[in-house]
């Protein structure tokens, strides 16, 4: 009997902060699925250039340099992934930051606030918009007659979105900003075949989040509060991720679906 495969021959991908931690992996994946796949890049060149080479160099898989702080760089990444590839069928807003320093909000300072918000919710608006309007000026095709999608987006949220985070109110206010985004988006674009999900994690293994999880004390209490016992490993976030874009989840939208060994429970 054959086995049910998680297919994106023929599609484009553009997955953001794909160099490292859960984008690359995403993008491993994304590209072992027939996708064609194009990322960025910040600072990570050879990290960079490893994951383009390892999933098909220029033919399948493109790491562009740019930065995401404002609507305008999330514009040009779009334009880039489209010159590249011809068309747009998949965004996956995998980048962000997390500045790992406590910080009380009497005592966080403006610039940290306003940094944080660029990155992680001014790109994502041109990020998105340059995105709806490249897949709406696609033709969907038909399958059974059915349409199907005319494009998937995928928001990496977290449960810092969902359950606040002290110390880290900046980061926080994105991640849950971006689940609001999720349902303001899906109402809006469902009915043009634009399928909106998110995809919120809880502690993963990655360069982000190796100072906490690998500290004495911090370590082993972030493990307490997961009933699993232990943090993700990036391929069990990308794998949702990946389904989420596939014809299985043709009938998804505007869903949260997380990621986090049961850490937080909401419905």
């Amino acid at each position: 009997m054959a086995g049910v495969s998680l297919e994106l021959n023929d599609k484009v991908a553009l997955i953001t902060g794909g160099s490292r931690g859960i984008g690359a992996e995403t993008v491993r994946l994304f590209a072992a699925a027939g996708a064609r796949v194009a990322f960025n890049y910040r600072k990570a060149r050879e990290q960079a250039e490893a994951v383009s080479k390892a999933n098909g160099r220029r033919e399948r898989c493109i790491a562009f340099e740019q930065e995401l702080s404002t609507p305008a760089h999330g514009r040009a990444l779009v334009e880039s992934a489209v010159k590249a590839f011809g068309r747009l069928d998949i965004l996956v807003v995998n980048h962000g930051i997390w500045p790992p320093h406590d910080a009380p909000i009497a005592e966080m300072a403006e610039e940290q606030w306003r940094q944080t918000m660029a990155v992680n919710l001014d790109s994502v608006f041109g990020l998105v918009q340059a995105a709806v309007a490249q897949m709406k000026s696609q033709e969907r095709t038909e399958s059974a007659g059915v349409k199907q999608p005319a494009g998937h987006i995928v928001l990496i949220s977290s449960t810092a979105g969902q359950r606040g985070e002290a110390n880290h109110a900046d980061y926080a206010v994105t991640k849950g900003a971006l689940i609001s985004l999720t349902k303001s988006l899906s109402s809006e674009l469902a009915p043009a075949g634009i399928l909106v999900n998110c995809v919120a994690p809880g502690w993963v293994s990655t360069e982000m989040s190796a100072a906490t999880l690998n500290h004495p004390e911090l370590g082993p209490k972030a493990a307490a509060g997961i009933p699993v016992g232990r943090a993700g490993y990036v391929s069990e976030i990308a794998g949702p991720v990946l389904f989420l874009c596939t014809p299985l989840a043709g009938f998804i939208s505007g869903e949260v679906l997380n990621v986090n060994g049961g850490a937080v429970l909401v419905g």
